[in-house]
């Protein structure tokens, strides 16, 4: 029996792996910050963000107050059927630890769990058409239901036996799964809680990181580059758009966590290092990688575009730099 060579559609860059690095070494200051785990209250706190960032989304109305007094088990005025999404969401949040990412059954599993007392098929694959609809005008028509379990079974497979790192992998099938549409409702959310899963499989921490408060924050950017996915038939864009959500999380959450150490006092003939100009940083990425373009050099670097584009032109002012054949295919030459 031939293996599936299926794939998802999308093509690795340097934009996606600068920021798979920045996120492994910000994971590692987090890390070190929390002492290598996260406290109990402080693990709860960023749960319940996740919680009520992720339902907001699909536009429950209940506020991060009232999410909190609802798991204490204080009575909120609020209409039963966003209570019940919010009981649902944190059950299978701390359910996590049980799945695994890469079967089916778990995948009905936790959708159960998700919609239980919300869907009348919740748990069950859909059985009949579903499109995505903003106001009268079609965004999406997901597969017909009679190709959803060839679907998830090439989906799953792949990510059994891929070699990509898991912020990649998990944001492709994060894409996927909503392309997919593999259940009646709930499959946004669904989506997103499987992304932490596969994250929480690769580093622990990541099962209790609030990207979905980022997400919610930027909303129309999510859903434009789940938009443009479709259009073009490549989740390259929704990849790096998760990867920016990620790294963005991370940093909120080391900000909230302060100093991971108290500062030590530095003497006052102890020279200090000088900061390393634009142009010098531009010129170095270039040299070794003279491929890349300068949207690609300004992700490297974790600079603006704009910014990018100013010191490319006064290193080719002042005779530092060249860009050599046609626009599409060139390459950048140091001429120091």
């Amino acid at each position: 029996m031939t293996m599936s060579r299926y794939a998802p559609p999308f093509a690795l860059d340097y934009a996606m792996l600068g920021k798979v690095a920045q996120i492994a070494e910000r994971l590692g200051r987090w890390r070190e910050a929390s002492r290598d785990a996260l406290l109990p209250k402080l693990r709860r706190n960023h749960r319940i963000r996740s919680v009520q960032a992720s339902l907001a989304i699909e536009q429950n109305t209940l506020t991060l107050e009232q999410v909190t007094a609802v798991l204490d088990g204080k009575p909120v005025l609020g209409r039963p059927r966003e209570i019940q999404e919010v009981k649902n969401a944190f059950a299978a949040y701390d359910a996590l630890s049980q799945w695994n990412p890469t079967r089916r059954e778990d995948l009905c599993s936790a959708h159960g769990v998700l919609m239980r007392g919300l869907s009348d098929d919740a748990g069950r694959l859909r059985s009949g058409g579903v499109g995505i609809y903003r106001g009268k005008r079609l965004l999406h028509m997901a597969p017909p239901a009679n190709q959803l379990p060839r679907l998830l079974k090439n989906l799953l497979g792949w990510l059994a036996r891929t070699e990509a790192h898991p912020l990649i992998a998990s944001s492709a099938v994060h894409y996927e799964l909503e392309f997919i549409h593999p259940f009646s409702d709930g499959n946004g959310r669904i989506g997103r809680l499987w992304q932490t899963l596969i994250l929480s499989r690769w580093q622990p921490m990541l099962a209790y990181l609030p990207v979905e408060t980022v997400i919610q924050r930027r909303q129309g950017a999510y859903y434009r580059a789940l938009g443009e996915a479709d259009r073009t038939g490549d989740c390259s864009g929704f990849i790096l758009f998760m990867l920016e959500a990620i790294d963005d999380a991370l940093q909120q959450a080391l900000d909230a966590e302060g100093p991971a150490e108290t500062p030590v006092k530095t003497p006052v003939k102890t020279p200090v290092k000088a900061r390393v100009k634009t142009e010098d940083q531009l010129l170095a990425v270039l040299v070794g990688h003279p491929n890349l373009t300068l949207a690609e050099a300004a992700a490297h670097l974790d600079m603006s575009v704009s910014a990018i584009e100013r010191a490319a032109r006064r290193l080719r002012d002042s005779g530092r730099l060249r860009y050599v054949g046609p626009q599409k295919g060139g390459y950048w030459e140091a001429m120091e």
